[in-house]
């Protein structure tokens, strides 16, 4: 019995070995041409032509803008956001789908004990023995009860062939999953990054905008005191204080719609920091010089490719509807599954460890799908729209990607200009306003002259403050733009390209 057992594991060792030889069916993945590959350059780099392989001074970009306070609050929001503790159970998913994957092309072994202990009572009718109630264990009925104990043990294996790559499909399909969830985490934590270093230069310019209006309440101030005196000297009219203080309570109001700006900026930073809304302390206003605007990295639009997180993702989800076309197409073909088990099965505990009591078994089952009423092609024909779907939503993605790079560079560029500009305005409003109350001191001009100047000079120290609270923003987008923290790519990059 033994050699026979043998003989059938040697055939079904060379049935094995012949149908390995089969074909994975489905199609191979090539990234699909995006408009990236066909640019060049961007329109608006500028004097941003540094080596793209440069990732000097790139790492941690957010400690480019030299102000201790963001980086700490980035630092927290790493550790406490709660979106990103949601995206890192997701790739935690992605992993264990994926070791679920790779787990069904190993074999199944499984061990079983069993004891079974029944009782059956057999019946021989009348006849002959219906007067022998109660003898020879007979029952009145003409038959007897038996009671028996059956211990078992055995070992099974079973094993799918995985001829045309069904199952190598699904684990490519996975691991893409894993390395998309992965991606989607990495362009979570570039997007919260710049959502707090973007809610603290919101916070820094309000609280500019803050102090400018305070500061123009107590200018007011001082205004209607010069005319009030002038009024008592009967050298202006009544309607001058009743502009001044006009003028005065317009600057009053302002300053409560700047300080609930305020407090909901700050709310806004706490939900990131996952810190109950109110519960920080006041931030140190460091922002009121502009950062160091040096270039960056730009290279060509193709570095967007596996720069950016958000690409990578849409190109990994590509690559895994990719795969499931293999998957649908290989259910038109057969399955292969090979199963064996050994054991031992006796009446009593102490037999089931005996040789002669063994038992064995090998099957070998082919099925193949004939008549499905069209549902697989059915399926296969949803898996390559699903591709193709993908594969406009990559190319998309892509071209979203150069247009806020584009943006980004552009912005920097205008608002550079517009600084210019505003800072020479602010200069001009400054001087005509000194100028007015001098005259008006005079008795020169009038008191709209006065006021006329002062609203231009606050709406000018306004709109630079705002001016440069976007120039900061802009340089956040452009770090956001080109994919963040772009220095451990390689390595990625490399996982990604891996089929086996």
């Amino acid at each position: 019995m033994k050699k026979q057992l043998r003989t059938m594991c040697r055939l079904c060792v060379l049935l094995v070995c012949a149908l390995c030889a089969g074909c994975t069916v489905g199609p191979k993945y090539s990234r699909p041409p995006t408009p990236a590959e066909t640019s060049d350059v961007y329109q608006r780099a500028g004097i941003h032509t540094q080596d793209v392989n440069d990732f000097n001074d790139v790492d941690r970009w957010w400690e480019q803008f030299g102000d201790p306070p963001t980086v700490l609050l980035v630092r927290e929001a790493l550790e406490s956001n709660y979106d990103l503790k949601a995206a890192a159970a997701r790739v935690l998913q992605a992993q264990a789908a994926l070791a679920e994957a790779h787990g069904r092309r190993l074999p199944d072994v499984s061990y079983g004990l069993s004891r079974d202990r029944s009782k059956r009572y057999l019946n021989f009718g009348g006849g002959a023995f219906s007067g022998l109630g109660g003898l020879g264990g007979l029952g009145a009925g003409g038959g007897f009860s038996v009671l028996t104990t059956t211990w078992s043990q055995s070992i099974s294996v079973a094993y799918m062939l995985d001829l045309f790559g069904k199952l190598k499909h699904a684990e490519r399909a996975a691991w893409a999953d894993m390395l998309a969830a992965e991606a989607t985490q990495e362009a979570l934590t570039n997007s919260l990054i710049a959502g707090v270093v973007g809610t603290r230069v919101n916070i820094a310019t309000i609280q500019r905008q803050l102090a400018i209006a305070s500061a123009n309440t107590e200018n007011q101030k001082r205004t209607l005191e010069i005319v009030e005196r002038r009024y008592e000297q009967g050298l202006v009219g009544p309607v001058d204080i009743r502009l001044a203080r006009e003028n005065l309570a317009a600057s009053q109001a302002v300053e409560p719609v700047i300080e609930l700006s305020l407090i909901k900026a700050r709310h806004a930073l706490d939900v990131l920091l996952a810190r109950p809304p109110g519960s920080s302390a006041d931030l140190p206003e460091t922002l009121g010089e502009l950062p160091d605007l040096k270039p960056v990295p730009i290279g060509v639009p193709a570095s967007l490719l596996d720069r950016r997180p958000d690409v990578r993702a849409a190109e990994l989800a590509l690559r895994s509807a990719n795969e499931m076309v293999g998957v649908s197409i290989a259910q038109l073909y057969p399955d292969l599954t090979l199963s064996g088990s050994y054991g031992t099965s006796a009446n009593r505990w102490r037999d089931i460890w005996e040789h002669y009591a063994e038992t064995y078994g090998l099957l070998m089952g082919l099925a193949q799908p004939i008549f499905k009423g069209g549902q697989i092609r059915a399926q296969i024909d949803g898996a390559r729209a699903r591709y193709e779907e993908l594969a406009a939503n990559y190319a998309g993605t892509v071209l979203i990607a150069m247009q806020e790079v584009e943006d980004a560079l552009a912005g920097e560029q205008m608002l550079q200009t517009q600084l210019g500009h505003a800072e020479r305005r602010l200069s001009e409003a400054k001087a005509a306003e000194d100028l007015s109350v001098q005259r008006y001191q005079q008795g020169i001009t009038g008191i709209l002259t006065v006021l006329a100047s002062e609203r231009l000079r606050r709406a000018a120290e306004q709109d630079l403050t705002v001016l440069k609270g976007q120039i900061w923003t802009t340089r956040v987008n452009l770090y956001l733009a080109l994919g963040g923290d772009w220095n451990s790519q390689e390595e990625k990059i490399v996982a990604v390209g891996n089929d086996d």
